[in-house]
């Protein structure tokens, strides 16, 4: 395109188009660094809890002892999401680990069931398998409480057969750290162990209750409150939080390069304009002169 047939106000509009490039990454940037502190508030909550709940781990392991070796036909993955995205890889992971679960236990004799405990797990497995027993969503729209994790319980253990549970989750270290973890969970019976089951047996049960309805009672309670319901799932919130901080502390340094780069871009492409119409004025002049 030769010089008298550019388009009036052509240097004009490229500049105008880099400034709304530059007030868009301002707007992402700010937009980000706002996400990021609303994630530091609500992780610092939860932590608390989820540091609370911890110390109630031990002394249950250490009275119902580990976990047995028993013949497994009927297993369910519970695998624990987050509601929202813009957390990184976090789901990812968990939905990957429960996939290899689910192929490791696979076998003539044996049946896999999948167990929900947020929105994004459910639609990432969804169009893969059929095997969705339960699906719960919206666990963190209030804090949670014990209450609302007895329903969650109780509906998984009238609701679903199973010889054990694997609790696909992300374990919380830090905010920027945290890493996916699977714990096996088995609904205890006396008759599995012949009577004998980690320091149990040290304590006089007092009252009509027999020994085997007790563990029931004490496994069941451990299910719902002690690790593999609401520890578990205050550890995924925790880690829920954190890798959004994570990304959205990302999001907000590669605006600001995409901001510096095209501030860069804007100042190069305005001098070059205004050298140019330096060099037609003196040119211009020059002309005259001559």
């Amino acid at each position: 395109m030769g010089r008298d047939e550019t388009p009036f106000g052509m240097r004009s509009i490229s500049t105008q188009v880099v400034r709304n490039r530059m007030k868009s990454a301002k707007n992402i940037q700010k937009i980000t660094k706002a996400m990021k502190m609303v994630a530091a508030s609500k992780l610092r909550s939860i932590q608390v809890r989820t540091e609370n709940s911890r110390c109630l781990w031990e002394p249950f392991t250490a009275l119902l002892g580990d976990t047995p070796s028993v013949d497994i036909k009927k297993n369910v993955i519970v695998m624990i999401s987050s509601d929202n995205g813009l957390c990184g890889g976090i789901n990812s992971t968990s939905v990957k680990i429960s996939k290899a679960i689910y192929k490791l236990n696979s076998g003539p004799d044996k049946q896999n069931k999948y167990v929900f405990l947020g929105e994004k797990a459910n639609a990432q497995l969804i169009r893969d398998s059929k095997d969705i027993e339960v699906s719960i969503t919206e666990l963190q729209k209030h804090p949670l409480k014990y209450t609302q994790v007895s329903v969650i319980a109780d509906d998984i253990l009238n609701n679903v057969e199973f010889d054990a549970l694997t609790i696909v989750f992300n374990k919380f270290q830090l905010w920027s750290h945290f890493f996916p973890q699977w714990l096996p969970y088995y609904l205890l019976r006396e008759s599995e162990f012949g009577g004998k089951l980690g320091d149990l047996d040290s304590y006089e049960i007092e009252g009509g209750d027999t020994k085997g309805e007790i563990l029931q009672n004490l496994t069941e309670f451990q299910f719902s409150c002690v690790s593999p319901v609401q520890c578990n799932i205050l550890e995924n919130a925790c880690s829920e939080q954190g890798a959004r901080m994570s990304a959205m502390d990302s999001s907000s340094r590669n605006a600001g390069e995409m901001l510096d780069h095209l501030t860069f871009t804007y100042n190069r492409t305005r001098q070059a304009s205004i050298t140019t119409e330096l060099i037609e004025i003196i040119s211009g002049a020059s002309a005259l002169e001559g």
